[in-house]
């Protein structure tokens, strides 16, 4: 794993974190959007030029590809893009346990 990739994407920014969640399997610009609109219950509302310039620096850091898919042109995860996104997830679940174990405690005990 590339040291710069890694600093450059842990933490990640939610955006990037759902959409990498979003083309674990091929999916082309309007999809992910839709993906990422239901997969957040519509916490995150992607516009195109946000995704589009997201998409190219992705791509640029190999993190996604550009596969054919049904005639439009669909992104999917790397092996680089998938072990970054493991890692963060990890990141995140090990924030979350810490989070609501204080939490549990109570400001008192914290």
């Amino acid at each position: 794993m590339n040291e710069a990739l890694r600093k450059k994407y842990i933490p990640m920014t939610e955006t990037i974190y759902y959409t990498l969640l979003s083309v674990m399997s091929p999916r082309h610009g309007y999809a992910i959007i839709q993906y990422v609109n239901g997969l957040t219950r519509g916490r995150i509302l992607l516009g195109t030029g946000t995704l589009y310039t997201m998409v190219g620096r992705l791509a640029a850091d190999n993190m996604i590809v550009t596969v054919p898919n049904e005639g439009k042109k669909a992104y999917q995860i790397t092996e680089t893009g998938k072990r970054l996104l493991e890692m963060e997830t990890v990141r995140l679940g090990k924030q979350l346990k810490d989070g609501e174990q204080i939490l549990r405690m109570g400001a008192e005990d914290a």
